[in-house]
């Protein structure tokens, strides 16, 4: 099965950098302005996208500053399955964090749009980490020419 993988170094302390990851505000922050339901082990977060639906992942782990883990809940076909994954590292005065889109059934071209988008969000995560501000949904970077 192939999965997304990105690799960021994020110049904030893996206690910063998990904040954004495993609070709602945090996530609302680089994500999408739209995010409910509770980061809790077990429960459960809404994440939309306006007219484009979205997702809800099941919170799997939430290690402080290691390692947040969510499963695919609800949304595209495509996303039935798969796991979420962010891992934390120190480097140095940096976090590195190693991120994971797995269990993709088949590289189709949903899945290469996915992992564009997550590059340019992962991006409005280190921003918003570094400078206090992300570019969630709805003004995330756009890589298409529709309403991706």
């Amino acid at each position: 099965m192939p999965d997304i993988l990105h690799r960021i170094g994020i110049k904030a302390s893996p206690a910063e950098t998990y904040k954004a990851l495993a609070t709602l505000p945090g996530l609302a922050g680089w994500w999408t302005t739209d995010t409910r339901g509770r980061s809790e082990v077990g429960e459960v977060i809404a994440f939309r996208f306006g007219a484009r639906g979205g997702f809800d992942m099941t919170v799997l782990a939430l290690d402080p500053a290691e390692r947040v883990v969510w499963q695919v809940l609800e949304g595209p076909a495509e996303w039935m399955g798969t796991a979420i994954r962010f891992d934390l590292a120190p480097e140095g005065s940096c976090t590195l964090l190693r991120f994971r889109h797995e269990g993709w059934r088949e590289p189709t071209d949903f899945m290469h749009h996915c992992s564009t988008k997550w590059a340019t969000f992962l991006m409005s995560l280190k921003s918003l980490v570094e400078t206090g501000k992300g570019a969630p949904y709805p003004d995330d970077v756009r890589i298409t020419n529709t309403a991706d």
